[in-house]
């Protein structure tokens, strides 16, 4: 039911039609169980795709986490990190190619972009953290 309602959600965004009916429903969704739920998808995407690809889909999840979200935000949030990290789509990638690496994309960028100002410095010290642990430690070289 989350995922349906959220991808419904970020989809009825994306084309600016009305998701007032779509949020009433979601308001009643436990998003706590989805919230783990994805979390177990995210690591073995994260591997596959690279640090820098994961990056912005971490920094979504730790800002999913917080207590200060709108059903709305919250709902789009879920939407994008889902769609990108599991396995089916609405272009699928074998099928499609770019454009079905470009709908997760565009998905995730979408979300990304209405919430990059709850990116907290927190936020991304938790994310550098998780990076860290799944690739090891990045080292900037200092001129």
């Amino acid at each position: 039911m989350l995922l349906t309602i959220s991808i419904l959600i970020l989809a009825y965004m994306v084309m600016g039609k009305d998701i007032k009916p779509l949020i009433a429903k979601a308001k009643n969704v436990d998003w706590r169980k989805g919230l783990n739920d994805i979390w177990l998808r995210i690591e073995p995407w994260a591997t596959k795709v690279g640090r820098v690809t994961a990056r912005p889909v971490l920094q979504c999840y730790y800002v999913l986490k917080s207590e200060d979200l709108s059903t709305t935000e919250r709902m789009l949030i879920y939407a994008a990190i889902a769609y990108t990290v599991l396995p089916s789509d609405l272009l699928p990638r074998a099928t499609y190619k770019l454009l079905g690496i470009l709908d997760d994309g565009v998905a995730l960028m979408y979300a990304y972009h209405k919430i990059k100002d709850k990116i907290t410095p927190e936020i991304n010290n938790q994310v550098e953290d998780t990076l860290n642990n799944w690739f090891g430690v990045e080292y900037e070289m200092v001129e």
